[in-house]
């Protein structure tokens, strides 16, 4: 069982920056894929980007390529997501996850491959 929190959400103008934090604790993290999602109002939970077990391996989606960089950090059992060039459409609550079973690919991943969420993290970018 694996706990996840999220950190470093808040209010931010269009333009700006954000890191989120993703802390996880309870059991063990370098041996899994970790995932970024968020959730605007009234909409579905969308993926964000994802980082390999090993950690040289990330993708994002098209809506925050070049602008988003997810890294992690093993022995800190963290995970986060750098945020430049905010839009006011980034506005969303931010969930970090962790995948079903260690050793996964970080390939071709949606939600349904991730079963450990944390509680999310609300960003909202001015604009």
């Amino acid at each position: 069982q694996v706990q996840l929190v999220e950190s470093g959400g808040g209010l931010v103008q269009a333009g700006g920056s954000l890191r989120l934090s993703c802390a996880a604790s309870g059991d063990t993290f370098s041996t899994y894929v970790m995932g970024w999602f968020r959730q605007a109002p009234g909409k579905e939970r969308e993926f964000v980007a994802v980082i390999s077990y090993v950690g040289g391996i990330t993708y994002y989606a098209d809506s925050v390529k070049g602008r988003f960089a997810v890294s992690r950090d093993d022995a800190l059992k963290e995970v986060y997501l750098q945020m430049n060039s905010l839009k006011a459409e980034d506005t969303a609550v931010y969930y970090c996850a962790r995948a079903t079973s260690p050793y996964g690919t970080s390939r071709d991943l949606n939600e349904r491959d991730f079963s450990s969420w944390g509680q999310g993290t609300q960003v909202t970018v001015s604009s």
